[in-house]
């Protein structure tokens, strides 16, 4: 298949903007693999910053990071992403050129915990404050577990009314998939 999968695509997007010294943000941190990935495109001169309500996310999170020699680069928060600017230097505004936010609940965890649309959208607001030009916001919405719907749908609302002045936004996904495919919508800050 020449189609590119949803999590590739996603990285696809972020390779495209983030490079070595830049700052990045991971909204969800779930199991740690898209703190690694953006920590690999910020390098040891850059920083990821990365967010989880749950103390298991920051766990499994801070092994893997530890064992890929990447922990030095990365700072982990145990709040929700709705809080990010309270964590994030104001002298990196203008410096983040990429963010992931992966919606639902933590792969393997409880499924009961997942993420809600108001606090994606306060997450997003501030994040995009502090975003360089060009840079990218990329959220994966998962939308078959319950709740899962409501979010997607209240986001949808958001980015179809977010200023076209302001941001490009990108939907991606597979719409003849079974069971509620995920799919992507890309902020890019112009």
């Amino acid at each position: 298949m020449k189609l590119d999968r949803i999590l590739p695509y996603a990285r696809i997007l972020l390779e495209k903007t983030v490079q070595p010294g830049d700052i990045a943000v991971d909204g969800t941190m779930g199991n740690g693999f898209d703190t690694a990935f953006l920590a690999g495109l910020t390098g040891g001169t850059g920083h990821v910053y990365s967010f989880d309500i749950q103390k298991e996310a920051l766990q499994n999170t801070s092994v893997k990071l530890e064992n890929e020699g990447l922990s030095n680069q990365c700072t982990l928060i145990h709040d929700g992403h709705q809080h990010l600017s309270n964590y994030i230097r104001k002298e990196h505004a203008g410096k983040i050129t990429g963010a992931i936010f992966n919606l639902g609940y933590l792969p393997g965890g409880d499924k009961s915990i997942i993420t809600e649309a108001d606090t994606t959208t306060a997450a997003i607001e501030q994040l995009f404050e502090l975003l360089a030009p060009e840079g990218i916001i990329v959220l994966v919405i998962y939308h078959g577990h319950p709740g899962g719907s409501q979010e997607r749908d209240a986001l949808m609302d958001y980015v179809k009314n977010f200023s076209q002045q302001k941001a490009h936004i990108l939907k991606y996904g597979f719409i003849n998939q079974a069971n509620h495919p995920p799919f992507i919508i890309a902020i890019e800050k112009r």
